[in-house]
């Protein structure tokens, strides 16, 4: 049987989530942190927080946000894994294909990702914003079973459309709701990594 990974990046795959640590980098922490409490409460969509964010970043260059993510730290058994695995690991996350370019480059495997606008080193705007749930029928063509990590509510949709699911809580604790519907929950990179390899 062959099995394939699609794992969220952050929290998952990283060890800090990515736009909070861009917000520090760039002194736009006020600015994401309300954002992700309006988000977190439920009183702005996740694809309208999302485009948001971006609309706030948009005066950055590609290039430092790049040089920002490249410097996050990589959970290192969860990259050893992807990186032996990489035929039959997928990255899934709503992260702008654009900013995410090095550590897509450094895992080494395929991805799906939010799409940018950009002229040059410019953000423009959001193409498309990215539901989770797109990227398991895809998969699905070339495995016979797929599982999915990852963290938060918005994970939720991939999880649906899995045949197993691990909520991941490497970084933080899991989402409730993303615990409820799980199949198994792990709470370190270790124990993590030898339930993906049991389950390869």
């Amino acid at each position: 049987m062959r099995t394939a990974f699609a794992f969220d990046l952050d929290g998952t795959i990283t060890q800090e989530e990515l736009l909070p640590v861009m917000a520090t980098q760039l002194n736009l922490e006020h600015e994401m942190r309300t954002l992700t409490e309006l988000t977190l409460s439920g009183t702005i969509p996740f694809d309208d927080s999302f485009r948001l964010r971006c609309a706030i970043l948009r005066a950055v260059p590609i290039s430092t946000v790049q040089q920002i993510v490249s410097q996050v730290a990589l959970a290192p058994q969860t990259l050893d894994f992807i990186q032996r695995n990489r035929d039959s690991c997928f990255v899934v996350t709503g992260n702008l294909d654009v900013w995410i370019a090095p550590i897509i480059n450094r895992l080494g495997c395929r991805s799906f990702t939010s799409t940018g606008l950009h002229e040059g080193d410019n953000l423009i705007g959001v193409a498309h914003v990215l539901d989770k749930s797109e990227a398991i029928p895809h998969i699905r063509r070339h495995f016979d079973r797929v599982v999915a990590i990852g963290d938060s509510v918005n994970d939720i949709p991939m999880f649906f459309e899995s045949d197993i699911s691990v909520a991941c809580g490497n970084v933080h604790e899991p989402a409730i709701g993303l615990q409820q519907i799980s199949d198994y929950v792990t709470y370190d990179e270790r124990s993590l990594c030898r339930l993906l390899n049991t389950l390869s």
